[in-house]
């Protein structure tokens, strides 16, 4: 099925470029492909297994939301990579724009975070605005982590298949839940873990049941699916041996089979989008192959659960009529009038926060409220800064594989960008971590693509860490 996009067993897993060695001092270079027990790449795909493995409802004791596992790692790498730039030793050598976009995203957190405390916070807003910043803090480390932790491409694809593999297991879970309409999640007990906050609820929609996985809910869930496809078709394609091949064809099956499964409209537009920046790269035969199968499996799906296809079609040809798409269209006006009373860095950090506050189910409404115009321009920035370095990443790029992973990861920022205008994603711990660790991703693929040796091969310095 994957033709010619297959590449040979040596160029998927010794990258030419892994073999560079990074310069330690004068006259002085190593090896990036040196052996180490603890690597950036490791830390990414435990904070991954613990995100996505264990429900998002169980926490460590004494903690709220930002006491799962999974976001405590994420809180810590931000002291390691400051330890790691405090050595001159350790520290990474060479440009990288990602750093300046977190400065920027993090010192408009801190600028608002402020312009709330001195307008006056009851108490919900001000515990809500210290668990932003806390959350702020975690998105920075992972960022900077990804993008210059990473040492070459064989850790980078390691990260990568980490996330695939997670997301095929939350989709096995999702599967479960709908036809068997239990929560399975619930039977999930882990020592040294309590219930943080109630598991999302089995509900009807429609003609199907809504489910969640190990999620919060059921919208992050669809993203988190449409977030990991591409990447489940990216090492299908790529593998070096059939029984590899039919093995991630299988879990990108297993993901793309979740998002109807969710009953949500943002998965669906949001997998939709990201199926269209990696077709782009697609061989002819491939997107053939693939169209068959979407049209074999929309066949199979009417065939067996109708009233789902059909709930699925008047999502969106009866949007006009849904309570979900007009009560978000009823906030527009309350939106405008908060916004203009505090346009430039708004209400403060985190302080839009329920039940003292209405849902909106729209990031960048939520944002320009909390943080106004300069806070939306940087989270526009992150973005965007993504998609340029990984644009500029797959211009670079010399091989059909390298090629298809830099649109793959471009479509799960384009993915982001339409997914926060649906629901408050920086909400959801399981999407905000995922999104932190794809966006540090970018500009380590802009970094192993460098023209400059130095920048291309920046790792850290001596030992094992």
């Amino acid at each position: 099925m994957a033709g010619p996009m297959t590449t040979t067993p040596a160029l998927e897993t010794r990258h030419p470029v892994d073999f560079e060695p990074s310069w330690l001092g004068q006259q002085t270079y190593l090896s990036r492909r040196r052996p180490m027990k603890i690597d950036a790449a490791v830390v990414l795909s435990v904070t991954i297994c613990l995100l996505t493995l264990i429900p998002s409802r169980l926490v460590l004791p004494g903690l709220t939301g930002l006491g799962r596992p999974a976001m405590v790692l994420a809180i810590m790498t931000v002291a390691w990579w400051i330890l790691v730039k405090l050595s001159p030793r350790l520290v990474m050598r060479g440009r990288q724009p990602i750093r300046w976009i977190a400065l920027l995203l993090l010192v408009d957190m801190l600028v608002s975070y402020a312009v709330g405390y001195g307008r006056g916070l009851t108490m919900m807003e001000a515990n809500s605005a210290d668990r932003w910043m806390l959350q702020a803090a975690a998105m920075c480390g992972l960022m900077l982590l990804a993008s210059d932790g990473i040492s070459n491409w064989e850790r980078l694809k390691a990260v990568l298949k980490a996330f695939v593999w997670c997301a095929a297991f939350m989709a096995v879970v999702g599967v479960l839940q709908s036809f068997l309409a239990l929560d399975i999640t619930t039977y999930f007990v882990i020592p040294g873990l309590r219930e943080g906050a109630e598991a999302a609820d089995i509900v009807a929609r429609g003609g199907g049941i809504r489910v969640a996985s190990t999620a919060t809910h059921y919208i992050e869930f669809s993203v988190v699916m449409a977030l990991a496809l591409p990447f489940g078709i990216h090492f299908a394609a790529f593998a070096p041996t059939s029984k590899a091949r039919q093995t991630y064809w299988a879990l990108a099956g297993l993901i793309a089979i979740a998002i109807p499964l969710t009953i949500s409209r943002t998965g669906i537009i949001c997998a939709v989008l990201a199926m269209l920046v990696v077709a782009s790269v697609w061989t002819w035969r491939l997107r053939y192959n693939l169209f068959v199968i979407a049209l074999v499996f929309g066949a199979v799906l009417a065939g067996t659960k109708p009233s789902l296809v059909g709930t699925l079609l008047w999502m969106f040809t009866g949007a006009s009529e849904d309570p979900s798409i007009t009560s978000r269209t009823d906030r527009y006006q309350m939106v405008l009038d908060f916004f203009v009373q505090r346009p430039w860095f708004g209400r403060g950090t985190g302080t839009w926060v329920w039940p003292q506050y209405q849902y909106l189910d729209n990031q960048w409404f939520a944002t320009a409220l909390e943080n106004g115009i300069v806070g939306v321009a940087a989270l526009a920035s992150l973005h965007i800064c993504a998609i340029v370095l990984v644009a500029v990443a797959w211009r670079r790029s010399k091989t059909a594989a390298d090629r298809h992973l830099a649109a793959a990861l471009m479509s799960t920022q384009i993915t982001a960008i339409a997914a926060s205008a649906t629901f408050d994603s920086l909400s959801f711990t399981t999407y905000v971590v995922l999104i932190a660790i794809l966006v540090g991703l970018c500009g380590a693929v802009w970094r192993l693509t460098h023209p400059e040796r130095l920048v291309r091969t920046a790792s850290v310095s001596v030992g094992k860490i």
